[in-house]
């Protein structure tokens, strides 16, 4: 049975949950219809909370992620940010304890306000200084370290930085981790290592080609965790997400990604900018989905030593993403084009086999779904 025919047979929360009980038993259970309430409540239209509790429920049933996560000590660096923060959120809900280390140069507290006193413990400081991440990762079982410059127009400005922020902070915490006896640290890295690659359809075993600072610091990540899965007691995994999007995306930076800097202009009545024709196309996921990506990386048995692309498998250009915000918005402002940006990759498309195979892992929500929640958070906002 799949969650649409589910959400079919289902008509009121009362449903939801009979249905629910009579396939999911224990603490599975427990941890699925929670993190499910938590995901569906942020939606206002209650056909799309639907479609969102069930998108949560499906994706957690099918493996045995909640287990695994339920009592762990994890730390997540970068945990005020937006990424960050969700990931922080899904560990909650699977039963996990949480530690955060964050310097908030890019993170916000407020993305924390929604825990409760004693559910988060916070750590203030930079994990590019190893006597703070030797503090950070004492009695940790489990890792997530997405603290990084995600963004590559900085780390064109300021590539030491970016070096300390992407590849110093993975090798202290490698170091740390190792001797605190860390069971496994999951890496947040990027498509960015792939380039301009000449594959439609990018893969893991793909040569990487670096464009910008970022990028290479990233790959430095990567191969830092290979090389301690291979040489130090503990097991690493690296996750390459290509385009992330969803609420608590910043969209005030100059770095903005796409997608919040065209909602927030569109809503402000400004034209958006795109940089080039706008054909150029991104693979974008659900940040949802990639906190479930993570969850799975932590505990799937197949999964040390592995390098998986995290994304939807689908392309979307920069027009047709434009096309479908105005017609959630209402509104038909045409776009500003301004010349293509230095160190910008024109495409990118991922292939998921690798993380389906071995991670289980399956995104959930479309494309078109994800830009309705983005759309009414940032609403929200105004």
């Amino acid at each position: 049975m799949t969650w649409r025919s589910w959400s079919d047979q289902a008509g009121n929360g009362l449903e939801w949950i009979q249905l629910i009980q009579q396939n999911l038993s224990g603490s599975i259970l427990a941890s699925c219809v929670v993190l499910a309430i938590v995901d569906s409540q942020d939606h206002s239209d209650p056909a799309l909370q639907r479609s969102f509790f069930f998108n949560s429920i499906w994706i957690l049933m099918s493996s045995d992620v909640n287990p695994a996560i339920e009592g762990s000590r994890c730390l997540v660096t970068g945990g005020a940010g937006f990424i960050g923060s969700h990931l922080v959120e899904g560990i909650l809900a699977a039963g996990g304890k949480v530690r955060v280390l964050d310097n908030f140069s890019t993170g916000f507290r407020h993305n924390l306000d929604q825990f409760e006193d004693g559910q988060v413990e916070l750590l203030e400081g930079d994990a590019s200084d190893f006597a703070v991440v030797q503090q950070a990762v004492v009695d940790v079982d489990l890792v997530f370290h997405a603290a990084a410059m995600a963004s590559v127009p900085r780390s064109m400005r300021e590539p030491d930085l970016c070096h300390a922020w992407c590849t110093t902070s993975t090798v202290n915490l490698l170091q740390a981790s190792a001797a605190a006896g860390v069971r496994r640290l999951v890496l947040s890295s990027t498509s960015a290592a792939y380039g301009d690659s000449t594959f439609v359809s990018k893969r893991e075993t793909d040569p990487s080609a670096p464009l910008s600072p970022y990028a290479a610091a990233k790959l430095a990540a990567e191969s830092y965790c290979h090389a301690f899965q291979r040489s130090f007691e503990i097991e690493t995994v690296v996750l390459r997400y290509f385009n992330v999007f969803g609420p608590r995306q910043d969209p005030k930076s100059e770095y903005s990604a796409v997608i919040p800097k065209f909602v927030s202009m569109i809503l402000s009545g400004e034209r958006p900018v795109i940089f080039g024709d706008g054909n150029q196309s991104r693979d974008f996921v659900f940040v949802k989905d990639v906190v479930q990506a993570n969850l799975l990386a932590a505990t799937a048995v197949d999964a040390p030593g592995g390098t998986f692309n995290i994304a939807r498998g689908e392309r979307t250009t920069l027009l047709e993403l434009l096309t479908t915000l105005r017609k959630i918005l209402d509104q038909h402002i045409e776009p500003i084009h301004e010349p293509p940006r230095v160190g910008d990759v024109r495409d990118s498309l991922a292939d998921i086999s690798e993380a389906r195979r071995r991670l289980n892992f399956e995104p959930a929500t479309t494309i078109a779904e994800g830009l309705q929640r983005s759309v009414e958070y940032y609403r929200s906002l105004i």
